[in-house]
């Protein structure tokens, strides 16, 4: 190696070290100070909400949360930097001259399944002056699905919601919905600018028709101007967010001249997010009918046209043993070969499968069904019931590993 090289190598390795030391010293110095932009309900224009955005040391290379957090990657101190904006983002609004009726933050991914601090959990059992709002991306739920429903299921039990970000912009987003079930779906901002892309007119129908069906509250991000305001709601949002309502500001210098103190925002169903019960146990309890093996088989021609026909589809199921599945592999196979996320528990995988069972399910946003046996039984049960089969994959996903 060259003698330029080697002087490359090692301001590399100093800039490393110099940036790992950056990140300790933010954390031992708690020097995340978020700034907060308005929620604003598009039909009365009152603020219904504030979205924590964390930032680094003013002035420092930390400063930016891009960078902040891919520094505190490198680092190896993703987890603990994650949940310290959490904490300050609460520890602020409450601090804040006016407190907000909603406070959304944002959670990375890839750290979901840390314990949560002391400190936060301190915060959110202290009795809060409003409801959180927990905000992920569909990267959720693919990458650490058992974590994420652990994390929703104790939102709701603290009180608190559930968003699901960025819908829209990829595929997985629309098919997880039915599964997250989130109070708040934010539409992402490049459905704003292309509203009359075909793309566009099928995200929005999907999520219109989820918000009717479940409550949910759609949000518009990157509103700018008054224009983007009447888009927004052409789209089927119900309230917005972007620099024409307010630009990332310190709390007290937001200005917010009308907070509505009782947005619309559901009630927290606590369990929702962590069935008890094995698939079948949950099938059964839900009403699924039980059915001989040729009724099984038409409802399971019916799944394989609705994930065929459709981008968006998910797939999950569990099996105990090859036998199981022999006289339906033809169908699995149809399923998996179209489907936009496909998980299965199975005898080889790293979580043991449910005893004696075996159930498949698919889920799109115009059709959902299962298919569930019991061996012991020798008893088929099905499923057309979109709550149902929702809470079957809950149970699906709660036993997958990240």
């Amino acid at each position: 190696m060259s003698t330029a090289h080697v002087l490359e190598d090692l301001r590399s390795q100093a800039d490393t070290a110099g940036e790992a030391a950056a990140v300790a010293a933010l954390l031992r110095d708690r020097t995340v100070t978020p700034l907060f932009q308005p929620i604003v309900d598009l039909t009365g224009g009152a603020v219904v909400a504030v979205e924590a955005l964390a930032r680094g040391p003013a002035g420092s290379r930390l400063e930016r949360p891009d960078q902040l957090f891919a520094a505190a990657h490198r680092a190896g101190l993703l987890g603990p930097v994650d949940m310290l904006c959490a904490e300050r983002a609460l520890e602020c609004a409450i601090a804040g001259p006016v407190v907000p009726p909603l406070v959304f933050v944002n959670a990375e991914p890839s750290v979901l399944s840390q314990p949560i601090s002391a400190r936060l959990l301190e915060l959110l059992t202290g009795g809060l002056p409003f409801r959180v709002v927990l905000e992920y991306t569909e990267r959720a739920l693919s990458t650490v699905p058992a974590a994420l429903l652990r994390i929703a299921g104790m939102a709701h039990r603290m009180g608190n919601g559930i968003a699901l970000d960025d819908v829209g912009a990829d595929p997985m987003s629309l098919a997880i919905l039915p599964f997250v079930d989130p109070d708040v779906i934010k539409l992402d901002m490049h459905l704003l600018r292309n509203p009359t892309a075909p793309a566009t007119a099928q995200v929005c129908a999907a999520v219109t028709a989820a918000a009717r069906r479940t409550g949910a509250i759609v949000i518009a991000e990157g509103i700018e101007t008054a224009a983007d305001v009447a888009t927004a709601r052409s789209l089927g949002a119900d309230w917005g967010q972007g620099w024409h309502f307010g630009r990332p500001a310190p709390l007290a210098e937001l200005h917010l001249p009308v907070i509505d103190r009782a947005p619309a925002l559901r009630a927290s169903r606590p369990g929702l997010h962590q069935p008890s019960g094995s698939p079948f146990e949950v099938a059964v309890a839900g009403g699924a009918h039980r059915v001989e093996r040729e009724a099984a088989r038409r409802t399971m021609e019916r799944m394989c046209v609705a994930a065929e026909s459709h981008q968006h589809a998910v797939v999950l199921g569990s099996y105990c043993s090859a036998d199981d599945v022999a006289a339906w592999r033809p169908s699995t196979e149809r399923l998996t070969r179209h489907a936009t996320l496909t998980a299965m528990v199975r005898p080889d995988g790293a979580v043991d499968p449910f005893p004696d069972e075996s159930c498949v399910l698919v889920v799109t946003p115009e059709f959902a069904a299962a298919v569930c046996w019991n061996a012991q039984s020798r008893t088929l049960a099905r499923t057309e019931d979109r709550e149902v089969v929702a809470s079957i994959g809950r149970v699906l996903l709660q036993r997958l590993n990240p």
